[in-house]
């Protein structure tokens, strides 16, 4: 397959599995918007580089988020855009909480492919709440979800200087508008 076709059929399934989600932001703007966004950060990133990155960050949620399974991924794309997606994918066996600890635990030994698209999601989630955050969420949610994330992008650092510079240009402005709140 090409990397037009690629691309193309990813953001299609992806906008078909998300059509009836939404951001938990006051826009409640569709969720694929996310999900285009995170791919977009990915392929800056790695400047185009890594097709199948690029494709598994328009996917990534799919696992998490629908009745989509690893498999059935792999046979519509292929094993390695399934396995990234996977390996960014919180286990749902696990409560909340311990889903949290494990992103922070699991974050230095992700793959590096997978540390760049969790980044590039910490990045978009973090833009979602500065740009439109919940209605109902107190300001120390606000800095608990702030304060995770950053302990989660301490075990993804390193991998791409451009990317950890939208990360923290990111995370300073959230801070910098909860401060004010």
């Amino acid at each position: 397959m090409n990397d037009v076709l690629l691309i193309t059929q990813a953001m299609r399934f992806a906008a078909d599995c998300h059509a009836d989600h939404r951001r938990k932001g006051e826009s409640q703007e569709p969720y694929v918007n996310h999900v285009i966004e995170v791919a977009e950060l990915v392929a800056e990133a790695t400047k185009g580089a890594d097709i199948n990155l690029v494709a598994a960050a328009l996917l990534h949620d799919v696992l998490e988020d629908t009745d989509v399974t690893r498999t059935e991924m792999a046979e519509k794309f292929n094993t390695d855009i399934a396995d990234l997606v996977q390996e960014v994918t919180n286990d749902d066996a696990l409560t909340k909480a311990a889903q949290k600890t494990a992103q922070i635990t699991s974050a230095p030994g992700k793959s590096d492919r997978a540390k760049i698209l969790k980044m590039s999601d910490k990045t978009a989630n973090f833009r979602s709440i500065l740009n439109s955050p919940p209605l109902d969420w107190s300001v120390a949610r606000k800095r608990d979800y702030l304060e995770h994330g950053r302990q989660v992008a301490e075990g993804l650092a390193g991998i791409n200087a451009w990317l950890d510079e939208q990360f923290a240009g990111t995370a300073r402005r959230l801070m910098e508008q909860i401060d004010t709140e």
